[in-house]
């Protein structure tokens, strides 16, 4: 299995970092590499929801909002490939005037894929990082 982590700290209160990171409708805006973001349904704290990347390839994948307890759960649903499996943990914990938020994906490649695991380690941490790092300088200039 693979598995990354990438860390960022945004100088914000706990209450706008967990909102706007899980507003899934902002996610084009957050994210460089996707172009539609759509919420398919709600059902109390969870939330399924289908992205469509630059390349015009779209997924549903569903999330579990647990704010007092500082975190979301998230798992790629269908289609699964290039995956076999895709789970996402982010946690946000309060520190010195705002909010060090830690993503984390345990997943595995299909053998099908054009990537393995290590190679998709590697563009996932990239991925994360400038990710992070726009998502910060949105959040702080708010």
């Amino acid at each position: 299995m693979a598995h990354t982590k990438n860390t960022v700290f945004i100088k914000a209160p706990y209450d706008t970092v967990f909102g706007v990171t899980n507003d899934i409708e902002r996610w084009p805006e957050l994210f460089n590499e996707y172009s539609d973001a759509k919420v398919l349904s709600r059902e109390g704290d969870k939330i399924t929801f289908q992205l469509t990347n630059k390349e015009g390839k779209s997924w549903r994948s569903s999330r579990m909002l647990d704010k007092s307890g500082h975190k979301c759960t998230a798992k790629r649903e269908e289609p699964m490939f290039p995956f076999t499996h895709m789970d996402l943990l982010w946690t946000y914990a309060e520190k010195d005037g705002g909010v060090e938020m830690t993503w984390e994906q345990d997943f595995e490649m299909d053998g099908k894929a054009a990537v393995d695991n290590d190679t998709a380690v590697m563009r996932i941490n990239e991925h994360s990082k400038t990710n992070m790092q726009k998502i910060k300088e949105i959040i702080e200039g708010m």
